[in-house]
């Protein structure tokens, strides 16, 4: 039986009152509802519907001035401090494209965005949230004491929804993940031909849909010149590597309706329990090490040579980190980044011959 909002309220409370550092996200998880669907009890209160209107939002958001960039997914926090800048809008896709927040972001994909004010231990914090059709988060906008607070006023006043009914969320759920092909029905021959004859980067995930075959499958089926498994410790390796010699790092993590990206060096990094965190000025990132099922360094040929990546991946295949070496077209990969990889230990995952 659905709950009211009330009752979802109140068992919110019981599980806060239990563990005070609870996450909403794993609030929502251990409650079986969705994030957007506990925030929405709050509606009147500490929380705002706004209206999701996306092209007209997203250029506001630079009038925050300095805020904290946040996207996850189940297994990966990336924090990145910095100002919403050159940011260019469209139905299906936008982009911000500043030297500190680099985000490509999915708005079909979206459904629902609050502001929130929420109480933590430098007192009352503000963002602004927005959530995907299936009531997951999708990217948060936090407020820093760098911020305008009368640009976030007046942002949530002009789009402040009419409707504030708490626990008026309409959220799908969402599909099971589609099974990959069998790796029979993958044409392998021209599947490596057309890996090993890519121009661009941004050309490998046509290349997938072309082959129908999924992104961890097609690692397997690559053979070792171009995909390879290695240790799963491989992502702290890397970052505690390219800490220690500051070599200049780019770091992908994304959802169904976001990629947010970092580049440039990480410093302070702290391991606490199952998780592994960059914990610098300006960029935090949060990787539950305990989900890593499995880890793949990826090469992809392009007109300026080979570009590395590391891959890492979930219990269900899914991605959870992406890391490269710092680079822009034109410019070669750094050296540097694959002196960090070819320290990386082989795994003993079987692969396709």
């Amino acid at each position: 039986m659905k709950r009211t909002p009330q009752e979802l309220r109140n068992d919110w409370n019981s599980l806060v009152s239990i563990n005070k550092t609870l996450r909403i996200c794993d609030a929502a998880a251990q409650l079986g509802v969705s994030e957007a669907e506990l925030l929405s009890t709050q509606c009147g209160e500490t929380v705002t519907r706004l209206r999701p209107e996306w092209i007209a939002l997203l250029p506001r958001i630079k009038e925050l001035g300095y805020v904290m960039a946040l996207t996850r997914n189940d297994n990966c926090v990336h924090e990145r401090k910095g100002i919403y800048e050159d940011i260019r809008t469209g139905d299906n896709n936008a982009l911000v494209l500043g030297e500190d927040i680099d985000l490509r972001l999915f708005p079909s994909t979206w459904k629902y965005v609050y502001a929130v004010r929420e109480a933590s231990s430098h007192g009352e914090r503000k963002s602004i949230q927005i959530f995907d059709v299936h009531g997951g988060a999708v990217h948060k906008i936090y407020m820093t004491a760098q911020s305008d607070a009368e640009a976030y006023g007046n942002i949530v006043f002009e789009f402040m929804n009419h409707n504030q009914v708490q626990g008026e969320t309409d959220v799908t759920l969402a599909p099971e993940p589609k099974a990959d092909n069998p790796d029979s029905e993958i044409d392998v021959e021209n599947f490596r031909a057309a890996w090993s004859a890519l121009e661009d980067t941004h050309d490998f995930f046509p290349m997938l849909k072309r082959f129908n075959a999924g992104r961890l499958q097609a690692l397997r089926l690559a053979g070792n010149e171009w995909a390879y498994p290695v240790k799963n410790n491989a992502a702290r390796q890397i970052l505690t590597d390219a800490s220690e010699t500051q070599t200049p790092i780019m770091v992908f993590v994304a959802n169904r309706g976001a990629i947010q990206i970092h580049t440039g060096t990480v410093t302070k990094l702290l391991e606490t329990g199952p998780w592994f965190n960059v914990l610098d000025e300006k960029f935090n990132l949060h990787l539950r090490q305990s989900a890593i099922r499995s880890s793949w360094i990826v090469k992809k040929p392009t007109t300026e040579g080979i570009v590395t990546s590391l891959e890492v991946f979930d219990n269900n295949g899914d991605m959870i980190v992406q890391f490269f070496g710092k680079r822009k077209p034109g410019i070669p990969e750094l050296q540097e980044w694959r002196n960090i990889l070819e320290k990386v230990s082989h795994s003993e995952v079987e692969v396709y011959a």
